[in-house]
């Protein structure tokens, strides 16, 4: 069975009513970057950024998997899918995908102040436990924070997505503009003769001499139309 790895963005989410954070009226048009994504914006001010993902988590509970996500995952009758995604939020999960690599994290879990990626204070957070309050603890006694890969954080789970990449027949890039780092460098170690698939209704500039076949639709649109071309469905 041929090896399928997904690289998906932000943009296969905005089709189920999430906001980008990047687009012109998306998040970060509200909300300061740094303020609500980095270390220095959760040291300075831990409650607005706490209340900042709890109302992400909240949105959350509104939103379902659309067809994109679940094409995603029908894939898997065709393919050994991995699917790697900058997106902090379930959907993957929810439309049935079953190997998922987060790159920035996981917007239902929290995790320890002192030690983000220690497994051992790492929490899933139930629905209807989707708020989070300032005094909740962690095991380690420290405050609960969002288990999200901030700006000038590392990223630990790059290794693991590396390591699909280089075993790809197909690499299918999705709903990301590829100018996050370290992800979008994740296309270097699909190996050459592999067939690379972007599907945006865009156009993206990528940095790269291999030939990249270009579905100009949107996530629903463009899956069909992937699996039309790659599964004959």
């Amino acid at each position: 069975m041929k090896k399928l790895v997904i690289l998906s963005g932000a943009g296969i989410s905005a089709e189920s009513g999430i906001s980008t954070f990047r687009d012109a009226g998306g998040l970060w048009d509200k909300y300061p970057v740094m303020q609500v994504a980095s270390i220095e914006g959760y040291e300075a001010d831990p409650e607005l950024v706490i209340n900042f993902y709890n109302e992400r988590r909240k949105q959350l509970l509104d939103v379902k998997p659309n067809q994109g996500h679940m094409l995603c995952a029908e894939l898997e009758k065709y393919f050994d899918v991995t699917v790697v995604t900058q997106n902090v939020d379930n959907l993957h999960e929810r439309a049935g995908s079953h190997n998922i690599i987060h790159l920035h994290g996981e917007l239902t879990k929290v995790c320890s102040s002192y030690n983000p990626n220690n497994p051992k204070y790492i929490k899933e957070l139930r629905p209807e436990e989707f708020e989070v309050k300032m005094g909740d603890k962690a095991g380690d006694g420290s405050q609960l924070r969002p288990f999200i890969v901030w700006f000038g954080e590392d990223v630990p789970r790059i290794a693991d997505a590396a390591y699909e990449a280089e075993k790809a027949d197909i690499f299918v890039i999705i709903g990301t503009s590829m100018n996050v780092y370290p992800a979008a460098g994740l296309l270097n170690y699909v190996p050459y003769n592999s067939d690379i698939y972007l599907i945006d209704p865009k156009d993206v500039h990528i940095e790269t001499d291999r030939k990249i076949t270009h579905i100009k639709k949107g996530a629903s649109e463009g899956m069909k139309e992937l699996m039309r071309m790659i599964a004959g469905v």
